[in-house]
């Protein structure tokens, strides 16, 4: 388990807190404590917040007594019963008359109680100055510092319940772990993924350690090219231990971005999108990854649905370094190319997709080859099939026969030459792939969306 996913500053600001706690104020400043990293958490601002300028207010200093209430003090008999009382007052009349109406003998008694005041004071900074060099000494030989946050996150206060010997060490890369959590003990590197019916067990879960490794398995794997089947198996299952243990870290980011460039590389949108999904709210909580590059196949993917209200509100949240990456600008020059039309630059543009934008597009290019077809077959009379495989990006004139045998336009002018020399009737092409377009691409249903 690695610290490294809690900001230092958060970290650094958890230890000055505990070592400026004592005995009087332990519980109060714990649960004030847990409060505010709770809110912070769930406002998403754990790795934003200034933690140096955050002050509990439990560890400020209590308020001096006032005069007021020496007078209120000085005029309560301390007898309790009602003869004592009587008897009291009856006696010191006088002097308590002569006491309230004295400044000066008011002043000497709140001078005592501010000297008793300072006393504790001090008293009370010396213990605050043992304690923390205890804690800093505890932070060296501990530099994980999971420590502490298994006193910020733990559901019972050892101050007030006492610490339960059997409770787990809380897992710094849980956010909002409690002694509930499930911490795994199975020691297999693989496993296959089984859909939950019931809670799940510790000796069925594999401990992030080991999924570390799988990980790193599972990557070497598939650069080997095993099938996707079994790859995508060992990586739902991998995803199923970190979720059950609510493991939300760089692993869990990586894990699911591996997944997902895996899935578009085998055209499995389902996946991808759950992928995409998870990893939506990992990022939003602040844990690093490609940001940028899965912010570009989401715009790619809006498009692919022609979600042109949501494209518009995603595209229009893009932060000032998301729309300066290069995934991102191909991806915004994409959008422009088919909100005006412009086939040409649409399909240089997919030539020179990075990443694995080029896998997004397969799934929307025949649409927008259709479509370029029909704006041609609308300014030519003919056109060879050669021109077609340049203009369109096919991947060879084979490729783009069949595109036209699928979209049923067979309107060569010499249909038995070969295809070198093949020519299009567009005239009568234009009514055939007009027909294909509005069968095949006027509605796009995409599986798993999100």
């Amino acid at each position: 388990m690695s610290s490294d996913t809690w900001p230092q500053p958060l970290k650094e600001w958890v230890a000055k807190c505990l070592g400026q706690m004592t005995d009087a104020n332990r519980a109060e400043a714990q649960a004030e404590l847990r409060q505010v990293i709770a809110d912070a958490f769930t406002a998403k601002a754990l790795w934003t917040t200034d933690w140096a300028g955050v002050q509990l207010q439990s560890l400020l200093p209590k308020p001096t007594p006032v005069v007021n209430g020496l007078k209120r003090k000085i005029a309560e008999p301390s007898a309790t019963s009602k003869k004592a009382k009587k008897s009291s007052l009856q006696k010191s009349t006088s002097a308590s008359t002569w006491d309230l109406g004295d400044p000066a003998a008011l002043n000497r008694r709140a001078e005592r109680f501010q000297r008793e005041h300072e006393i504790e004071r001090q008293k009370n900074l010396r213990s605050q100055q043992t304690q923390q060099s205890k804690q800093g000494a505890a932070l060296k030989a501990n530099p994980q510092g999971a420590h502490l946050l298994n006193r910020i996150w733990r559901a019972d206060s050892p101050s007030t319940h006492g610490s339960n010997p059997d409770d787990p060490e809380a897992d710094p890369n849980v956010p909002n772990w409690d002694r509930h959590t499930i911490v795994g003990t199975n020691r297999e590197l693989f496993k296959d993924y089984l859909r939950l019916t019931s809670e799940p067990k510790p000796e069925m879960i594999r401990p992030y350690s080991v999924l570390q490794q799988t990980y790193t398995a599972l990557k070497q794997r598939w650069h080997e090219k095993c099938s996707y089947d079994w790859i995508c198996n060992q990586l739902k299952s991998l995803r199923q231990d970190l979720t059950v243990q609510r493991i939300k870290n760089e692993l869990t980011v990586l894990v699911y971005e591996m997944h997902g460039r895996i899935a578009l590389e085998t055209a499995d949108m389902v996946e991808y999108n759950q992928c995409q999904a998870a990893l939506k709210n990992l990022y939003e909580l602040g844990i690093p990854g490609h940001v940028e590059e899965f912010t570009a196949y989401r715009i790619l993917m809006l498009l692919h649905g022609r979600n042109k209200s949501e494209l518009n509100l995603y595209v229009g949240q893009l932060t000032p370094k998301q729309k300066a990456a290069e995934p991102v600008q191909h991806a915004l020059r994409v959008q422009r190319a088919l909100s005006i039309g412009n086939y040409r630059a649409l399909f240089k543009l997919y030539i020179d997709a990075p990443n694995m934008g080029g896998y997004i597009m397969d799934h929307f290019i025949d649409r927008e080859r259709a479509k370029a077809l029909m704006i041609m077959c609308k300014a030519y009379r003919t056109l060879s099939l050669r021109f077609l495989y340049d203009e369109l990006a096919f991947d060879s004139l084979g490729h783009a026969r069949e595109f036209l045998a699928v979209h049923g336009v067979s309107a060569f002018t010499n249909p038995n030459d070969a295809d070198t020399e093949k020519t299009l009737d567009c005239k009568n092409a234009f009514q055939m792939i007009s027909q294909a377009y509005e069968e095949k691409y006027r509605r796009v249903q995409i599986r798993g969306a999100v």
